[in-house]
């Protein structure tokens, strides 16, 4: 997969903060070797937060993600700064850069403390050092005020460059097999069947992210994936001549694939993979229990991670509302969020059903995940709500359950 082709969600994104003309755009532009940010004398060029694909050996892909000035000022500039914080909840690495001829500010000391609460790994990127006649005091002095690794550069003379990189690599969590879609679950030569089924909401001529991600980690684990839709899924496993290891289908064909697929077969879903891989999978099927609880008038948001052309019949604002209403029998509100937007509101609901976030880095994920926990708020994704619905959550749980999750 190349550089340009590899989708955003599976990026480390590193987010760049700071106030105005502290020189965030010119450390991207120094980190990439190339003019990739606009560079201004002016303060507050950048306004909207702007998202750039690279790469950084050795931790591959990567999104670089320049953000408006901490200290920008009007109204219009705490919107910006509003929308540069939201950056936060999609940041894996935080570089926050400082004009060293200026040195650290409250505003920064605050960014520092967000950090620290939500445990997102940073870096102090003292830039302009170029301009001072004594690195080391002020260097010293940032130390004590800091509490953080912190790297001296200068964009102009490209001083620090190579060592900020270095930083960069040595505070990025590793992916571990944790995170994995499928890779971990199966083994080198595995059968396993993916079940597409080919709809008017399917794409034309391609497979949608989460598919295609997970035809990749099979292939890399070594394992054979075998395509069918719905209706020849019978046909195509009576023809393999070994048992597959797994069937895994998109979740609005589960109830179909569940009964033309042997009992002694695991099966579980597209959708069901990803929650592990990007979220919280325990906290996702509490969740799903939840729905036994609702009552007349509560409230429910339905929440995607992109946005998408949708059809009469669409999986979020269709399908699910009339699925929970039928099984549940109660009066529910639902209410509807897609794209970078989620909700400041999280505690008006009493349930939240997210969509599987294959758009969506795992830091992106866990932070609504974590919102909604924060004040017990149940939240469960499209796959786990739909197999709970269907009454075969527990089946599809089975591949995973000796993995990480206890269904006790």
């Amino acid at each position: 997969m190349s550089l340009n082709s590899t989708p955003q969600s599976v990026r480390v994104h590193i987010g760049l903060f700071g106030k105005r003309n502290a020189g965030k755009s010119s450390v991207i532009n120094a980190i990439t070797n190339q003019n990739a940010a606009i560079v201004s004398n002016v303060a507050g060029t950048t306004t909207d937060p702007v998202f750039r694909p690279m790469e950084i050996l050795p931790i591959g892909p990567c999104v670089l993600i320049d953000t408006a000035g901490l200290d920008d000022i009007g109204e219009l500039g705490e919107l910006r700064v509003n929308k540069s914080l939201d950056v936060l909840d999609k940041t894996d690495v935080a570089l926050l850069v400082v004009d060293s001829t200026i040195g650290i500010g409250e505003e920064d000391l605050s960014l520092i403390e967000k950090f620290k609460d939500k445990k997102i790994p940073h870096i102090l990127v003292l830039n302009k050092i170029d301009m001072l006649n004594n690195e080391n005091n002020v260097l010293e002095e940032s130390k004590k005020l800091a509490k953080c690794p912190i790297v001296c550069v200068s964009t102009i003379n490209n001083v620090g460059i190579d060592k900020l990189k270095e930083c960069i690599i040595s505070n990025t969590k590793e992916e571990s097999t944790e995170f994995r879609l499928v890779g971990d679950l199966i083994n080198e030569n595995d059968f396993i069947v993916l079940v597409i089924p080919i709809d008017k909401a399917a794409p034309k001529g391609r497979l949608i992210l989460p598919q295609q991600q997970v035809i990749r980690d099979i292939l890399d684990s070594g394992a054979m994936p075998i395509i069918t839709k719905e209706t020849t899924l019978k046909e195509t496993l009576a023809n393999l001549n070994q048992k597959p290891t797994l069937v895994i289908t998109d979740s609005q064909a589960f109830e179909r694939v569940s009964k033309d697929t042997p009992k002694d077969i695991p099966l579980t879903s597209f959708s069901i993979l990803f929650a592990r891989q990007k979220g919280d999978l325990y906290e996702l099927v509490k969740g799903a229990h939840a729905i036994d609880n609702l009552k007349d008038g509560d409230k429910i948001l339905i929440a995607e991670g992109c946005t998408h052309h949708r059809q009469s019949d669409d999986i979020g604002t269709y399908k699910i509302p009339k699925w929970l209403k039928e099984k549940t029998k109660k009066d529910l509100n639902f209410e509807f969020t897609s794209g970078v937007t989620f909700t400041d509101d999280v505690n008006k609901y009493s349930l939240i059903i997210h969509c599987g976030g294959c758009m969506m880095n795992r830091t992106a994920m866990m932070s609504r995940i974590e919102k909604a926990k924060e004040l017990n708020v149940p939240i469960v994704n499209y796959g786990v709500l739909i197999a709970y619905l269907q009454g075969i959550l527990d089946r599809s749980l089975y591949p995973l359950k000796e993995k990480e999750l206890s269904l006790d």
